[in-house]
């Protein structure tokens, strides 16, 4: 019996098929890098729309307490055309309610990263708690610019809020939650300005706050 031995020459790449084989790889480094670029920018666009927003809060509030001898909503009676009886509960909407003029459009109360919620109101009359994305310091320092006015909802200091109130303090830890801006978020100054801050920053900003405890309002949707 006659055996026949096949001899199988092994072939390497041509170098046309190589060129082909790196560009495929080259196409889907570019798609996944343009996906992250695109998300990137995404995440950015909502960030400057919420500093935005912020600003503009804090510019109705400073045109409001200008016609109110100075003072906020929070700090007048409501017989008095303010807001001072609704500061713990689920009523923080009020606050920025009342300043309907000054803000014009319920559409700056709500972060476009704050996907939780529903939407923004579609008139003040409407407006309730489940359309705010911001909270209200009700412990600010008027003298001191680096006193936390307002600022993202996603805030927690690892306790139950009582009442719709949320103590920041510089003895008990404070962090962003992963809602909105994933662990970072927007506070507004009192002097007008937005810092965005991580955990560290946030921590900076409650001890440079002026006083020793921050009684911040926020946006609870029950009792």
């Amino acid at each position: 019996m006659q055996v026949i031995l096949c001899k199988q020459r092994s072939r390497g790449l041509t170098l046309v098929e190589l060129c082909v084989v790196i560009a495929v790889i080259a196409i889907f480094v570019l798609i996944c890098m343009s996906g992250l670029s695109n998300d990137r920018a995404k995440a950015r666009a909502l960030r400057i729309q919420c500093v935005n927003n912020l600003k503009q809060t804090g510019l109705a509030f400073d045109v409001w307490s200008s016609d109110h001898g100075q003072k906020f909503p929070m700090e007048i009676s409501q017989t008095n055309g303010g807001t001072m009886e609704f500061t713990v509960g689920p009523n923080e909407w009020r606050h920025f309610q009342i300043m309907s003029n000054e803000l014009r459009t319920p559409n700056v109360l709500i972060c476009p990263a704050d996907d939780s919620r529903l939407s923004a109101a579609s008139n003040f009359s409407s407006l309730r708690n489940s359309n705010l994305s911001y909270f209200i310091n009700l412990d600010y320092s008027r003298p001191n610019p680096s006193a936390i006015w307002s600022g993202d909802r996603n805030l927690t200091n690892g306790t139950p809020l009582h009442d719709g109130i949320l103590d920041l303090t510089t003895n008990r830890p404070s962090a962003w939650t992963a809602e909105m801006h994933k662990k970072v978020g927007n506070l507004l100054l009192f002097d007008g300005s937005v810092a965005q801050v991580n955990e560290t920053g946030l921590l900076n900003a409650v001890a440079n706050s002026g006083v020793s405890t921050n009684r911040l309002q926020m946006p609870v949707l029950g009792p």
